[in-house]
């Protein structure tokens, strides 16, 4: 019978009345010119004003007398018009938001050079120092006699014609496999490349991959040769139809059936066709212009990354693109140059200056997803799992499926941090109304625990990591905190969602068989104390039921309950996976093996940092569990799989035999 007596195993009994704890990318910033200039230039080398950095976006139009006075355009603050306050990105964002599809995005070799990439005159530049080195192998200085004026060194040496981008790679690399070698290393990450998160896609092309992703962007022009932006939109399940060349334009699919679509300006890296030197950027193929023109004519414009000053062909068509039907929108990080400031004025565009791709392309998804919040009815617990099992079999709806699980479990997490919900110092330990704050933390984590349950219970392998990332953000959402002094009853029980969401989901891939994922759902997700050793702590440790459920001991007859935070938290769990396993007795079954496979994985820390998952499992009509693990130890046991016992099937049994130890000292 397991009608016995008080039990005092928890760190909180309500007759205690205490509670107390358990016992790269590196950014390379966004340059500014879309291309290194085509020879020496008063405007060459320029630094970016030292005011420029860290200024707030502001509201710019700039006026014909601006431009009347070319040489002082650069000096000429761009200002906000009398009683204009707004950030323009909430302009940007409230209108993409309203019209959805609209917007093409321009994106120059900026968005590039902050992955890493070189720009295309910079490429140019080192195959002429290459062609210098080999072509004089036994002048020590050849290359260096390149200087940064590759023109002017062809001129000298080269065959007598001007330098062009085809006719450099087409005599250094005559077939196509050769190009693709030959350019590889300009566009393609090394290891050490990918170590250091270089010329691998930024988180501009991921936010910008999220927006087309969300159907906020269909059309991005580009002069970059590189394919990060088409990397970016396949990692997020959105293939993109890539135009590169002249000759594709009669058989792409028309823009408004396409998803998305980039259109390469200059070509792509491994195109002899790509254009890149004074001659090359001064006009298009007609075929590419006409479809330019109508792009520009058609959709909204948001430039990022490009300077304006050497694509010619592309700066015509924008200055001979008729009065806007949609606003154009003009990022730049560092001094805006004259011809940028021309074709902003022409179209009173929006200026935003002091933005990096980042910054942008960060800023705008954020602030799209917070309209969405505004925009949206909160959905049902009901509706939530039903949308969940619409997305999980369906590749395509990757990012749904994400956005869905981090939308719950955000919202979670903001209730747990909600100090007008779950105060730090609003009451002393005394008065603190604990079953009152326990009831409610079981009434906000009931719909997301169900979710994440369903989840682990339908999904794949390829899922396991969005459910043991929605297991961190839970655990840490009890962070540091500022009040003083804090309440020693409330504080830790911050984690009070977290314990019940991993109850859920620990039960939930025992249904289903999917252990592995149990075995990284209890050692994976860490939470690092905010007093005391700082060790992180693993979920199995930190999220322990025994020591973190609140639970009355009483049980009916006047008689207690021998394990009432196991008896609490499983009776409390019951309707939210009702649905996964409507049979009592099984779901009893379920319950008792995550007590003993977390107990048994928590037997491997040392004797006085041990803390099994004491419970129901321990009653002797409860036992028999102990006996079916024992005969399933093996080399491909599903627990080894997902890292438990660092895979090794000796630790494995060693802790088992500590674990029986340590049961037979317990109450029956």
């Amino acid at each position: 019978m397991q009608i016995l007596r008080l039990s005092t195993c928890g760190l909180f009994g309500v007759r205690h009345g205490v509670w107390s704890p358990d016992g790269p990318r590196r950014d390379l910033g966004q340059s500014f010119a879309d291309h290194a200039p085509l020879a020496p230039s008063p405007r060459q080398g320029t630094a970016e004003a030292a005011s420029s950095f860290g200024r707030t976006a502001i509201l710019a139009r700039v006026t014909d007398q601006d431009q009347s006075q070319p040489e002082a355009a650069a000096n000429v603050p761009l200002v906000t018009p009398p009683g204009v306050a707004l950030d323009p990105m909430v302009a940007l964002a409230t209108s993409v938001h309203a019209s959805p599809g609209v917007y093409a995005l321009l994106l120059g070799s900026g968005v590039s050079t902050g992955a890493g990439v070189p720009t295309g005159w910079q490429v140019v530049t080192d195959l002429v120092r290459k062609t210098a080195a080999a072509q004089a192998p036994d002048e020590a200085d050849a290359a260096s006699q390149v200087g940064d004026d590759p023109e002017a060194w062809w001129a000298a040496h080269g065959d007598g014609e001007p330098l062009r981008y085809s006719r450099l790679l087409g005599a250094l690399a005559s077939t196509p496999a050769a190009r693709q070698a030959l350019l590889a290393g300009y566009f393609e990450p090394s290891e050490a490349d990918r170590e250091e998160g270089l010329k691998v896609p930024s988180r501009a092309h991921h936010a910008i991959a999220q927006l087309a992703a969300r159907g906020a962007v269909r059309v991005i022009l580009t002069t970059n040769f590189d394919r990060l932006t088409e990397r970016a939109l396949e990692d997020a399940g959105v293939p993109p139809q890539v135009i590169h060349r002249p000759e594709q334009l009669g058989t792409a699919t028309p823009l408004a059936h396409a998803r998305v679509t980039v259109i390469k300006l200059h070509g792509d890296y491994a195109d002899l066709e790509q254009r890149n030197t004074a001659d090359e950027l001064a006009e298009y193929p007609e075929a590419l212009a006409a479809y330019l023109r109508r792009v520009l004519d058609e959709y909204g414009l948001i430039v990022s990354g490009w300077s304006a000053e050497w694509d010619l062909a592309l700066v015509r068509a924008l200055e001979e693109t008729r009065p806007r039907r949609y606003p154009l929108f003009w990022s730049s990080y560092g001094t805006v140059g004259e011809d940028a400031r021309r074709l902003i004025a022409q179209h009173g565009a929006v200026s935003l200056l002091g933005q990096t791709a980042d910054d942008l392309f960060r800023g705008l998804a954020s602030r799209l997803d917070a309209l969405d919040r505004l925009a949206t009815i909160p959905i049902t617990d009901e509706i939530a799992v039903q949308r969940l099992k619409r997305a999980l079999p369906d590749p395509r709806r990757r990012i749904e499926l994400f956005d869905l699980v981090e939308g719950q479990v955000q919202e979670l997490v903001s209730r747990i941090k909600d100090r007008t919900r779950h105060p730090l110092r609003a009451a002393t330990s005394d008065t603190f109304d604990v079953i009152g704050q326990r009831d409610a933390y079981e009434a906000e984590s009931r719909a997301v625990a169900r979710l994440l349950a369903s989840g682990v219970f339908h999904s794949e392998a390829v899922h396991e990591s969005l459910w043991v990332r929605s297991l961190q953000r839970l655990i840490s959402a009890r962070d540091r905190f500022t009040e003083n002094p804090y309440n020693p009853v409330a504080e830790p029980m911050r984690h009070y969602p977290a314990v019940m969401c991993l109850w859920a989901m620990g039960v939930g891939t025992i249904l289903a068989g999917h252990e592995k994922l149990l075995a990284r759902l209890l050692l994976e997700p860490t939470w690092k104390p905010v007093a005391g050793n700082p060790e992180p702590r693993p979920a199995v440790r930190c999220l322990n039921p025994a020591q973190c459920v609140i639970a009355d001991d009483r049980a009916p007859g006047g008689a207690v309950w021998i394990y009432p935070q196991s008896h609490h938290i499983r009776a409390a769990s019951r309707d939210t996976l009702r649905e996964l396993e409507p049979d009592d007795a099984a779901y009893e079954s379920a319950c008792d093996r995550l007590e003993y496979l977390a107990s048994l994985v928590s037997m491997e820390w040392p004797d006085f940092q041990r803390q099994p998952w004491r419970g129901e499992f321990l009653l002797e009509e409860h036992r028999n569990v102990a006996a079916r693990v024992a005969q399933e130890l093996a080399s491909g046991w599903p627990l080894l799989q997902g890292g438990a016992f660092g895979g090794d099937l000796a630790r494995a049994e060693a802790a088992r035999d500590e674990l029986q130890t340590w049961v037979r000292g317990q109450p029956m």
